[in-house]
């Protein structure tokens, strides 16, 4: 019988702790020979999910068995320790050679681009502070339902005095030609309604320690030391914050999360890497969520394109990516 806790929890335990497991399905294994043998299996019978995982993540050249099981045990690696492992893995999706394009635009913003930020954004911190309120609910810890409780506050309700996040994000909105009604009343595309479905997922089925790492790892998008990393460009160019070209909201959106958000994903991964009791199931999740987040930063891009449609050319770049 499968160990549950009383959420219905998956809860590993003795030789299940740290058995191999294909980052797709999470087929179990006693090793990465079995979980190659597994992968190359669905990807002959043309299993689409199974075939984009290897080309995104691996190499899309066919690789024999003992091969793959190398690669495999390779990429998932932790002799860095997890939360290394998942900062490495971050900046390799979405600051590596080709960044991610919405990364890239926000180099030089426009407008549109700055508006399908927040168009999106308001419906990703809305459905943020209900799966850190998962995470609250499902662990025994008073440290990290304290350090959630905080998230919460400083996204919807402020926190030191500070305005929280999503109001300097309607805000941001506003300073550049939108009502808040406007704002408030726009439904999220499809694609970031995808992702946020995939994030309540997470927060509904998988332990306490795999909903944090989830979310705040996405934090590292805005981390700036991501550089001594490997990454090629910030978030955005900072010369931003101290320009005159932009509206003082948009400076003080985005100097807020550039600013937080380096304590925040360090401190919260320092959390998960203290409490994993099953590394490899934080991360196959992980590696989901960020599949999910590069869905939703690309619908940043595809909103962009009602007010600015050469923006399509950037889209069309997300698409081949």
């Amino acid at each position: 019988m499968v160990p549950v806790d009383q959420r219905g929890v998956y809860l590993p335990s003795g030789p299940d702790l740290f058995m191999p497991r294909c980052p797709v399905c999470e087929y179990r294994s006693q090793d990465w020979g079995e979980v190659a043998s597994h992968l190359k299996a669905k990807c002959d019978l043309s299993d689409v999910k199974h075939v984009m995982w290897l080309n995104r993540n691996l190499t899309s050249r066919e690789l024999g068995e003992e091969e793959l099981a190398r690669s495999l045990q390779e990429f998932f690696s932790l002799r860095e320790g997890l939360a290394m492992w998942i900062r490495r893995k971050f900046v390799e999706k979405f600051y590596g050679e080709r960044p991610h394009p919405f990364i890239v635009a926000m180099q030089n913003p426009t407008r549109g681009v700055l508006l399908g930020y927040v168009l999106e954004h308001q419906h990703f911190l809305r459905n943020w502070v209900r799966v850190l309120a998962a995470v609250i609910f499902k662990t025994d810890r008073d440290d990290v339902a304290k350090y959630e409780m905080e998230n919460m506050c400083v996204e919807f309700f402020g926190f030191m005095g500070r305005p929280p996040h999503y109001e300097l994000l309607i805000r941001m909105g506003e300073s550049l030609g939108l009502s808040r009604a406007e704002i408030l009343s726009t439904p999220p595309l499809p694609s970031t309604s995808s992702s946020i479905r995939t994030w309540r997922s997470i927060a509904e089925s998988r332990h306490w320690v795999e909903v944090m790492a989830a979310m705040h790892s996405l934090e590292l998008v805005a981390d700036r030391t991501l550089r001594k990393y490997g990454a090629k460009v910030h978030y955005f160019r900072e010369s931003i914050l101290d320009s005159q070209e932009f509206p003082e909201a948009v400076r003080d959106f985005l100097r807020e999360g550039y600013e937080a958000d380096q304590h925040h994903a360090g401190e919260a991964l320092e959390m998960v890497e203290k409490y994993a009791q099953d590394p490899e199931a934080v991360q196959v999740t992980v590696l989901k969520s960020f599949d999910a987040f590069s869905k939703y930063l690309s619908a940043r891009l595809e909103r962009g394109m009602q007010f600015e449609p050469q923006l399509v050319k950037v889209v069309k770049e997300v698409i081949q990516c």
